[in-house]
């Protein structure tokens, strides 16, 4: 019957069991693309998790700073030395005569004693442990032989009402505190070997008792950074100790920061929900640049803040998936570019101005252009939930945001400096693991706040702190500014 063409309607068993096995490999099909792609995403958590317990150093991001730049010359090293060596002249001389020995002060020759003939002097820097001191107010009291008047001297100022510890006693310990990540009973442990016993708990009991004293001057740092154009802000995890005793474990609580320019606040809170960027950026206006978190959302849209992307998340994706797939590094290189251009700016002197933003519009742009062009051809080369895949599809989604800095110069290219400002909270977290309770982690965000501001502002932060404790209680609220960081004069100054 060879040629002869069979009905439509003729039945083939054998026809109808191919399209059943054709139907059940495509089913398989899908099911191995699916398993491939799954596959694929866990074998990047798998090396990005083994890279970070595991890794060598070497096996890290490298910094940015280091691979775009130069290495000084000597005339900068001399005069950072010379720097150093001015500041070093600062410490307080403490003159030590060094007499010739009596057997050697008579000449050996004439058998005269030898007359002064000058000095040789030398150097040495020694370290003299910190000390403290009792102090004991005597008061004098005066009295009229009348009888009808007696006066007493003034009680020197505490920083509140029988308080038997210094302001400078409560500035070492906040500064010990927030600006070293110094855990109190390790600070128990230094006092103890200084021959001062204190008790952990009075401590803590000064620690948040110098946070809720001033904390009307980190509400106002907290206010001006919301009123600023550039915001820059991120959060951290920061355990809180759970109120119910069957619960072992702390409860993970947030600790917020928000940056501009000169001014670091942060702000604690019981949750990573967008609550705390309402509640302190709400109703502003300018730009938030921030990661992909989506509880920035509440403050960013029509009525609210422009948001800006953050280049360095997405420099840190394909870096992390440049071990499975060596291709990432052509991304990795036009980054890399980029912050070059902020790198020179930063050397010329031209940062923030409209010479930046034209280096930027005629070399950063056309780099990114070009990893935009790379990005579309190459995201469907890779599974979508593997490294390069998923670091590609980040790339892609928040592009607008990531390109942000190019239109405006004020804006960076990424939030590392919020990043950077949670990095002594980290270390705190590390530290002393815990807050005690909500009240508690308000008063850590307040101090962190001041002693972050002071640090940006080049004031050292136990002697601001040593002069505002004394000065906040009494300082009128209209007035707060003049205790600002930025605004501060010592009172012995004033």
């Amino acid at each position: 019957m060879a040629g002869r063409e069979l009905p439509q309607d003729h039945f083939c068993p054998w026809r109808e069991e191919a399209e059943e096995l054709r139907e059940k490999l495509g089913a398989v099909e899908q099911r191995l693309a699916s398993n491939d792609a799954e596959l694929e995403a866990m074998r990047a958590q798998l090396d990005a998790l083994t890279r970070a317990v595991f890794g060598k150093k070497s096996e890290k991001m490298p910094s940015l700073a280091r691979e775009i730049g130069k290495k000084p010359t000597r005339a900068e090293t001399t005069k950072k030395r010379a720097e150093l060596a001015a500041e070093k002249k600062k410490v307080p001389a403490e003159p030590v005569p060094h007499k010739v020995p009596d057997a050697e002060r008579t000449c050996p020759t004439c058998h005269v004693e030898a007359k002064p003939a000058g000095t040789k002097t030398s150097e040495e820097y020694d370290y003299v442990p910190g000390y403290f001191r009792r102090k004991v107010h005597q008061r004098e009291t005066l009295a009229c032989t009348c009888g009808g008047y007696i006066v007493t001297a003034p009680a020197p100022p505490r920083v509140y009402d029988r308080c038997q510890y210094s302001a400078g006693f409560i500035a070492h310990l906040v500064v010990q505190k927030c600006g070293d990540s110094m855990p109190i009973y390790r600070i128990e442990k230094q006092f103890k070997r200084l021959g001062v016993p204190m008790s952990r708990s009075t401590m803590t009991e000064l620690f948040h008792r110098a946070g809720e004293l001033l904390a009307p001057i980190a509400a106002r740092i907290l206010a001006l950074v919301a009123a600023s154009d550039v915001v820059l802000a991120d959060e951290t995890s920061m355990p809180m100790q759970s109120s119910i005793r069957s619960e072992k474990k702390p409860k993970r609580t947030y600790l917020w920061t928000f940056v501009s320019g000169n001014l670091v606040a942060y702000r604690f809170s019981a949750s990573r929900s967008g609550a705390t960027p309402s509640a302190v950026l709400g109703g502003t206006t300018g730009t938030l640049v921030v990661d992909a978190y989506t509880g920035y959302n509440a403050v960013t849209g029509v009525d609210g803040r422009t948001r800006a992307g953050c280049l360095a998340h997405a420099r840190r994706k394909f870096f992390d998936a440049s071990g499975a797939h060596p291709e990432a590094h052509v991304a990795l290189d036009i980054v890399r570019d980029v912050y070059r251009v902020e790198h020179e700016a930063k050397e010329r002197g031209v940062a923030r101005t409209p010479e930046h933003l034209a280096m930027r519009q005629a070399r950063s742009k056309p780099l990114l252009d070009k990893l935009h062009t790379w990005l579309i051809e190459k995201k469907n080369t890779y599974l979508p939930k593997g490294g390069m895949g998923a670091a590609i599809r980040y790339a892609l989604d928040n592009w607008t945001e990531l390109t942000r800095f190019l239109e405006d110069v004020h804006v960076p290219p990424d939030n590392n400096r919020s990043e950077a400002a949670l990095r002594v909270a980290a270390l705190g977290r590390k530290n002393f693991l815990f807050v005690g309770h909500e009240a508690a982690g308000d008063n850590v965000a307040a101090l962190y706040t001041l002693v972050a501001t002071c640090e940006a502002h080049g004031v050292n932060p136990f002697e601001y702190l040593r002069d505002v404790l004394l000065r906040v209680s009494t300082q009128p609220a209209s007035e707060i500014d003049a205790l600002l960081p930025r605004r501060w004069t010592p009172a012995a100054a004033t």
